[in-house]
C-alpha cells in the first residue's frame, strides 16, 4: 500500500531501491507514529474535521495498536512502504472510511518529521540517563582511590603525580559538559513540527499549539517552511552531541586499553570479562574497550556523514533524507550500549595500588621537590636547575607524596561541585512534562 499511489504501478526495480533499508528503521518509529495520529485527530475533532463519535472510534483502535507495538506484537507487513501507510491502512481494515480520515490536514513530511522528534526525544532521554549511570560509577570510583596515586603522564613520558580519584573525576566532568551539547539537541528536537504539511501550510484551520501541548512539545516549529527545513537539521544536532559523549567514552577507553597492559599494569579486570588469544595463552585482551573505542570514533564522525547527505539541499523535502536514519539509528544504539559496558566495566574494575613505589617512577616527583625548595625561599629557576643536576648525577631520591590542595586538585577533588552541575545539566532536560502529556494521550 502506498498512500500517493493512483492508477500507475511503479516499478519493481525502482521500488526496490527507493524503500532501500527504510522499512528496517520504520519499526522504530511505530509508537511515534501512533502517538502523532492520535495528538493529530483529537486536534482534528477540535476544529470540526472529525465527529467526536469518529474520533473515539480511531482512538481505540490507535490505542489498540500501540499496545501491540509496546508488546512487541506488531510487525510491518510485506508490500507496505512505511509506518504510515501500515498504520492507516490497519485503521481503515478495522473502521472503513473512518480510517481514511486521518490524513486530513498533514504530509507524510510532516508525520515523519514528527515521528522522528518524538523518537528523537525520547533517545536523548535514555542517552542522558546512562550518562548519568556512568557519571555516578566515576564519581563513586574517584571518590573510593582520591588518595591511590599514579602516574600522570605529558607527550607520554612521565611526567608529574596524578591519582585514580582525579582520573576517574576528569571523565565523570567530561560528562557534565558533553550534555550541555545534548542539551542544545533537546531544544531543537522538543519543537512539534506537526502541521506543517508538505512545507507549506495547510487551508484547514488547524490548531497546531494544542497537538504541541498534547505531545508535550517545549513549543512549535512555527515557519512551516522552516519546518520542513529542520529534517536533517535536528538529526546533525542530536549527533553533535551524540559524538560530545563519544569523544569522552572513546578517549576513556583508550586510557583503559593501555593502562591494562602489562606495561602499564594500572589497572585490571576479572578474567570473564577479558578475551584471550588463539596462539598466546597469557593474554588478556582488552575487546569490550577496544570496540568501545571504534564506536565512539564512528560516532564523533556521525555529525560529518548527515552534514554531507544533507549539503547543499534546497529548501524542501528531498529523498536522501530517509538514508539520515541509516547512520542515526544504529549509533544511538552503538551509544547507549557504550554507556552501559562503561558501567558495567567500572563496576568490577582492580586497581593497582602500590603504582608509584617503582624506581621508575620517581622522576614524577621532581616538581614536587622543586616547588618544596621555592616554598622554603629559593627561587625558582634555581630550585629548578638545582634538582635538575640531581637527576643528572644519579642523586635524586624524593618524597613519594604530594600536597596539593587547590580545588580540583589530588587533595580537592571538588566531586560535590561536580555532581551539582551534572543534577543541574539533568534537570533542564524536563522529561516529566512530555512524559506526562503521552501518558494522558494513551490512557
Amino acid at each position: 500500500m502506498k498512500l500517493w499511489e493512483k492508477e500507475t504501478k511503479v516499478s519493481d526495480i525502482v521500488e526496490r531501491y527507493t524503500v532501500g533499508r527504510d522499512l528496517e528503521f520504520d519499526i522504530q518509529l511505530a509508537p511515534f507514529d501512533v502517538l502523532g495520529s492520535l495528538a493529530h485527530t483529537e486536534m482534528l475533532c477540535s476544529i470540526g474535521l472529525l465527529e467526536q463519535e469518529e474520533k473515539e472510534l480511531i482512538h481505540r483502535e490507535l490505542k489498540s495498536i500501540y499496545g501491540d507495538i509496546v508488546s512487541g506484537e506488531f510487525s510491518m507487513r510485506d508490500g507496505v512502504e512505511d509506518i504510515h501507510s501500515q498504520v492507516e491502512l490497519m485503521l481503515t481494515e478495522r473502521l472503513g472510511d473512518v480510517g481514511k480520515k486521518i490524513h486530513s490536514g498533514r504530509s507524510r513530511n510532516d508525520q515523519v518529521l514528527v515521528d522522528l522528534k518524538l523518537f528523537m526525544r525520547q533517545e536523548i532521554k535514555e542517552i542522558a540517563e546512562g550518562t548519568q549511570v556512568l557519571f555516578d560509577q566515576l564519581t563513586q570510583l574517584s571518590e573510593q582511590y582520591k588518595t591511590v596515586l599514579m602516574p600522570g603522564y605529558t607527550h607520554m613520558q612521565v611526567a608529574m603525580p596524578s591519582s585514580f580519584g582525579l582520573w576517574f573525576g576528569a571523565y565523570a566532568e567530561s560528562l557534565v559538559d558533553d550534555l550541555h551539547m545534548l542539551q542544545a539537541a533537546y531544544k531543537i528536537v522538543n519543537k512539534n513540527p506537526l502541521g506543517s504539511g508538505a512545507g507549506f501550510g495547510s487551508s484547514f484551520p488547524l490548531n497546531r499549539k494544542f497537538t504541541t501541548e498534547l505531545l508535550g512539545f517545549e513549543d512549535l516549529n512555527y515557519n512551516v517552511v522552516y519546518a520542513m527545513m529542520g529534517r536533517g537539521k535536528a538529526e546533525r544536532s542530536l549527533a553533535m552531541g551524540m559524538a560530545a559523549i563519544g569523544a569522552t567514552l572513546g578517549k576513556f577507553a583508550m586510557d583503559v586499553c593501555q593502562y591494562m597492559g602489562q606495561d602499564f599494569g594500572f589497572i585490571s579486570f576479572p578474567d570473564e570479562l577479558t578475551t584471550g588469544s588463539s596462539i598466546m595463552p597469557h593474554k588478556k585482551n582488552p575487546d569490550v574497550f577496544e570496540l568501545m573505542r571504534g564506536k565512539a570514533n564512528r560516532i564523533q564522525a556521525l555529525p560529518n556523514d548527515i552534514a554531507l547527505m544533507t549539503a547543499n539541499l534546497p529548501v524542501g523535502y528531498h529523498r536522501e533524507m530517509q538514508l539520515i536514519k541509516e547512520v542515526l539509528f544504529p549509533a544511538l544504539q552503538d551509544l547507549k550500549d557504550c554507556l552501559f559496558m562503561a558501567d558495567f566495566m567500572l563496576d568490577k574494575v582492580r586497581i593497582s595500588e602500590d603504582l608509584i613505589v617503582k624506581d621508575k617512577y620517581k622522576y614524577l616527583f621532581s616538581v614536587e621537590e622543586t616547588n618544596k625548595l621555592v616554598l622554603q625561599g629559593v627561587p625558582f629557576r634555581d630550585a629548578y636547575k638545582q634538582i635538575g643536576l640531581a637527576i643528572e648525577k644519579g642523586d635524586f631520591d624524593p618524597e613519594r607524596s604530594v600536597d596539593h590542595g587547590h580545588e580540583g586538585s589530588i587533595g580537592q577533588l571538588n566531586l560535590e561541585e561536580i555532581k551539582v552541575m551534572m543534577a543541574a545539566n539533568m534537570a533542564h532536560f524536563d522529561f516529566e512534562k512530555w512524559e506526562q502529556a503521552i501518558n494522558e494521550l494513551v490512557e
